[in-house]
């Protein structure tokens, strides 16, 4: 008698396992690290680059305006300035554009469904991959950044600790920015699959439409209160700051919040009916 062969089913794929997988997905590829290195030390060459401004012309400053400075904070706008900031949202977005458009364009991507058709769970495993590796990059950019700012100001006794009011919120807001950057782009990864296409579409996105509402009109100040960039700004505002239409600091976490998780739902939510 011939024994009967019976069938084998594969065991399903763990959501750890998964994880595993797109970590070191992501690290396989040597753009990665290095795109991670520059962005960093970028930022932060801007950061310290204004506190440096600010220490070397100190002496030409008359002294009513060296006193305001240290009385009012004014280090912490040195923590993290716009231009560093607009260098994050890019490399960010840019990172994580190409964390899922590049299985596209090299067509990895058909590969890997057919071993996990789980297609949810394969890019729910990407997006917190990316996530966790661009908050890493977010938390050790923003740290050195203010520890570097505040420690050229206080050769000149003008630089504050983390404990300072608002200081804390800064580094935090600004370190954040780097994971919900990162979503953003890989939203869009997903939905154009091409790099060049995601990029262009999170510069649009998160840099360019900032840059054409204003707070004196209350429509476009509604506009400018939903994205990402002027959520930071309120976030890093200290004191008392009068707009015609002013929001709260609770009001821009709450925006920060919502593009994460909608950017997460779409990179997810989007491959469930469309071929690879």
């Amino acid at each position: 008698m011939t024994a009967l062969a019976l069938p084998v089913t594969e065991p399903r794929a763990r959501f750890l396992d998964l994880v595993s997988a797109e970590w070191w997905k992501l690290w396989s590829l040597r753009s990665t690290g290095w795109s991670l290195l520059v962005a960093a030390l970028s930022v932060i060459g801007f950061n310290a680059g204004q506190a440096w401004d600010h220490y070397r012309y100190w002496n030409a400053y008359d002294e009513g305006s060296r006193v305001a400075f240290v009385r009012d904070g004014m280090a912490l706008w040195d923590a993290f300035n716009g231009n560093a900031v607009l260098v994050m949202m890019l490399a960010a977005a840019g990172i994580g554009a190409m964390a899922i458009a590049g299985e596209y364009s090299s067509g990895s991507i058909r590969t890997t469904f057919a071993a996990v058709p789980a297609r949810r769970s394969v890019m729910t495993a990407k997006v917190l991959v990316t996530a966790l590796v661009l908050a890493g990059f977010g938390a050790v950019v923003a740290t050195v950044s203010f520890w570097a700012t505040q420690a050229i100001l206080s050769v000149h006794g003008a630089g504050l600790p983390i404990t300072h009011p608002g200081a804390l919120r800064i580094v935090v807001a600004s370190a954040l920015l780097a994971p919900v950057s990162g979503l953003v782009g890989m939203a869009f990864g997903t939905v154009l699959r091409s790099g060049p296409a995601a990029i262009v579409a999170s510069v649009v996105v998160l840099l360019l439409l900032p840059a054409v509402t204003s707070e004196k009109r209350y429509w476009s100040a509604v506009l400018a209160h939903v994205q990402l960039q002027p959520a930071w700004e309120r976030l890093i505002q200290t004191g008392d700051w009068p707009a015609p239409f002013p929001w709260t600091t609770g009001g821009a976490w709450l925006v920060y919040g919502a593009w994460a998780l909608g950017a997460a739902l779409v990179t997810v939510l989007a491959v469930r009916r469309r071929d690879q």
